[in-house]
């Protein structure tokens, strides 16, 4: 599998209007999560805004923000 590129940036000058950040993903304890490395799992530990500890069955991993590659079922 290839890395996916980076996001292109914006100049301030730019004619063409800026991208829409993406909204803020909000998981709490006990949610079921799917992720694309890890498979399906549970969340088992929050620490506030920063990072989330989730049980995948197998292993336990500690999935750091912004989550983008985790989506909540």
């Amino acid at each position: 599998m290839t890395k996916p590129s980076a996001p292109r940036r914006h100049l301030p000058t730019s004619p063409f209007k800026a991208p829409d950040a993406p909204a803020a993903k909000h998981f709490s304890l006990g949610d079921r999560v799917t992720h694309d490395q890890f498979g399906l799992g549970t969340i088992i530990g929050v620490e506030d805004g920063v990072a989330m500890l989730v049980d995948f069955g197998s292993r336990q991993a500690r999935i750091v923000s912004p989550y983008t590659r985790m989506d909540k079922l």
